[in-house]
């Protein structure tokens, strides 16, 4: 497969498939597609069905086939921001949040990952449950605004804002920071807790969360009663 990533902040990966080759995405994700690309939908079994539908993700994932030759495919972001390309490999995963998947290869496996510790799912902000992609073969990823990348070495951290973390290596760890000071929590606006990051692991982060960006339209928005 070969592929181009254009248009920032707007961005769309447009894929080159050879013929037979497979790609999968979420539903809606694909913008336009030569005439030979196969489409089929399917859940990837009754244990994946039900670990999507416990994280809030659709049920079923859409997959195209390039049949009788090459095949082009592309596919667009939801939002302003930014599509990365990752190479996934056996011990190289990434963990990334659940609205961030936007396509792999057939060697890309998409499974359900379990924060360790309860209280960085709950107050985190990086949900409960977050996206393991394993196995092998090109994932793609999309981020909300800018994207900025760091490397943390082994015992290295990083405090991040609610919602900020959009990826990171699986050899990575979250946990949660409480804000120092009654004052800080109430009256600093950054909420009463923060997501802390630790390495060894490269990391993720975006400048827009859909939420904050959400939340910054809404004093603008003609609302009726």
């Amino acid at each position: 497969m070969r592929y181009s990533i254009e248009g920032e902040p707007l961005p769309i990966v447009i894929c080159e498939l050879d013929n037979g080759e497979m790609i999968t995405c979420e539903g809606g994700a694909m913008a336009w597609m030569s005439p030979n690309m196969k489409m089929e939908t399917k859940s990837g079994g009754v244990g994946k069905l039900l670990g999507r539908a416990f994280s809030g993700e659709t049920l079923f994932l859409n997959h195209y086939t390039a049949e009788g030759g090459p095949g082009t495919i592309a596919f667009t972001s939801n939002v302003p921001g930014s599509i990365r390309a990752f190479q996934v490999s056996p011990g190289h995963d990434i963990v990334a949040q659940k609205n961030a998947f936007l396509a792999c290869e057939a060697g890309v496996d998409l499974d359900i990952f379990f924060q360790k510790k309860v209280g960085s799912g709950f107050f985190g902000g990086e949900g409960f449950i977050m996206q393991k992609l394993s196995g092998q073969g090109m994932a793609f990823l999309e981020f909300d605004g800018y994207c900025k990348e760091y490397d943390l070495e082994a015992g290295q951290s990083i405090i991040v804002d609610t919602g900020y973390l959009a990826a990171m290596d699986s050899t990575c760890s979250i946990d949660i920071r409480t804000v120092p000071g009654i004052k800080n929590a109430l009256f600093g606006g950054e909420g009463l807790f923060n997501t802390v990051i630790t390495g060894p692991g490269h990391i993720w982060l975006h400048s827009m969360p859909i939420p904050q960006l959400a939340g910054a339209l809404v004093p603008y928005l003609p609302f009726k009663n």
